[in-house]
């Protein structure tokens, strides 16, 4: 066992215990239409965190969504699009950080992940219409008037796949965090791509393993104590289907959306990624001159967990200048 994986399952005894919680949680696209009603009392979504509204709804395909909102709808919006086998609860620093609390923020689980529903045709990941319909679904289930995608990892493609399909004009602003924006070997990581046979490994011993790697490749400063466990359940949780399906898709580039959006973009990134090389968000700042890129120098694959304070407060200045006028 690598240094990784140790360290990552030290102190995961309870791991058994935080599963079988996680394993009553929403089934899928068989529960009941419930667009955007609140959840009843004592039910898994009900549980949010104080503050929270969770809220499920459908997609175009049928595919129930379950998310969270916080904050005043009038305030403007940050819509939150969370990475491969993470989930909305992967922003949980950011509702909580006050540079943010005057904001109107909104999380969900992407088709596959966490308490949305898994479908299990792989075309529901290899079709990019199916992720920008997903967006699409919440921005108009929860009367999003423009706001700015944050898309971290696969959530970087999720909202060029939504641009691709619908436009920005309803897009105040794009913040990719390590953003996956072009499918190509050369901007990937031979890591990256091991995994993407490893964790969808028809062994389940190989499948287990891959999984807390991967994890654990997605940070410089790692997660501990009940943020691992819960991480590891949340990854475990992922259908193999998605990453099955994800890599069949004909939709490779995406880098023309983001340099035809006439929107303000932000590129954050971390300087010790693991999975997705720098490259990937110089080659957007080549494209777009005007936008911004953040290098964050003590930071993997997940800079706005491992430096929360500093990207709170570059969001923050983000939303300012994408919602000017």
């Amino acid at each position: 066992m690598n240094h990784s994986r140790r360290q990552f399952l030290v102190g995961a005894a309870g791991l058994t215990a935080v599963a079988f919680e996680a394993g009553t949680a929403f089934a899928g696209p068989q529960a009941g239409a419930i667009d955007a009603a609140r959840p009843a009392a004592g039910s898994d979504e009900a549980r949010a965190p104080a503050g929270r509204e969770p809220f499920s709804v459908h997609s175009a395909d049928g595919t129930i969504l379950a998310g969270e909102a916080q904050g005043d709808p009038a305030a403007p919006e940050i819509l939150f699009i969370h990475g491969l086998r993470q989930s909305r609860l992967s922003w949980d620093k950011q509702f909580a950080d006050p540079a943010l609390k005057n904001f109107r923020m909104v999380g969900f689980d992407l088709r596959g992940h966490g308490d949305s529903g898994k479908p299990a045709s792989l075309d529901a990941y290899s079709d990019a219409d199916r992720w920008a319909d997903d967006v699409a679904a919440v921005m108009e289930a929860l009367k999003l008037r423009k706001p700015v995608l944050v898309g971290w990892s696969l959530g970087g493609f999720v909202a060029g796949a939504y641009l691709r399909k619908y436009g920005g004009s309803q897009i105040a602003g794009v913040n990719l965090v390590d953003a996956v924006t072009r499918l190509s070997l050369d901007l990937l990581t031979e890591e990256a791509a091991t995994f993407t046979r490893t964790t969808t490994s028809p062994d389940l011993s190989e499948r287990t393993a891959a999984t807390a790697d991967f994890l654990a490749a997605c940070f410089h400063q790692p997660p501990t104590g009940s943020d691992l466990q819960r991480m590891l359940v949340l990854n475990g949780m992922t259908a193999r289907a998605v990453n099955e399906g994800f890599v069949r898709t004909t939709t490779t580039d995406l880098e023309p959306v983001f340099k035809e959006f006439a929107g303000p973009i932000l590129l954050t990134h971390g300087r010790h990624d693991r999975l997705v090389k720098l490259a990937m968000s110089e080659r957007i700042k080549a494209l777009r001159p005007d936008s911004r890129l953040s290098i964050y120098a003590d930071s993997g694959h997940s800079p706005f967990y491992e430096e929360p304070a500093r990207y709170g407060q570059e969001l923050a200045a983000f939303m300012t200048i994408a919602n000017r006028g």
